[in-house]
């Protein structure tokens, strides 16, 4: 006779949620820390593979392997496509990095209080670009300012 296994897997499950909910950050199902939502328009046509296509330059557009920005949905197809969440750098300029390390190679210098748009959080960086066309790389998560969740009147 099998042992059965679903009550065990049931609880791993149960403490695997517990645990995400008593974590310090928030996750991205979370919409607390986000002030803003950048506004592109969903695709609503078919989206596919019509012939090759060349990868673009590292730094260049915001397009991984695993995501792209919801702007190029009609242009390359990757797993996931994302809205970007709207921050803005803090009161000093920032390094734009090709990867998610303080040695990486700069792709571009931002500058204070200029519009960021978030694409995914790795650590203590986040990754994502100026806008859809780039230029694209990785931001230390200490030189974004916290997002005012204030609405204007």
């Amino acid at each position: 006779m099998r042992p059965n296994l679903r009550p065990n897997l049931r609880a791993s499950f149960a403490e695997y949620k517990r645990a995400i909910r008593l974590e310090d950050e928030p996750y991205w199902g979370q919409t607390t820390a986000v002030s803003e939502t950048a506004d592109y328009p969903i695709p609503e046509s078919g989206l596919g593979l019509k012939g090759p296509v060349s990868r673009p330059e590292l730094g260049t557009l915001p397009i991984r392997g695993d995501l792209a920005h919801i702007a190029l949905a009609q242009r390359y197809l990757v797993p996931h496509y994302v809205v970007p969440h709207v921050f803005h750098v803090g009161d000093t300029n920032t390094p734009l990095r090709c990867a998610a390390d303080e040695e990486s190679e700069t792709v571009a210098e931002l500058s204070a209080g200029s519009r960021f748009e978030v694409l995914d959080l790795a650590g203590d960086w986040y990754w994502g670009c100026i806008g859809p066309e780039g230029p694209t790389g990785y931001v230390a998560k200490g030189a974004l300012a916290a997002p005012d969740n204030s609405q204007d009147a």
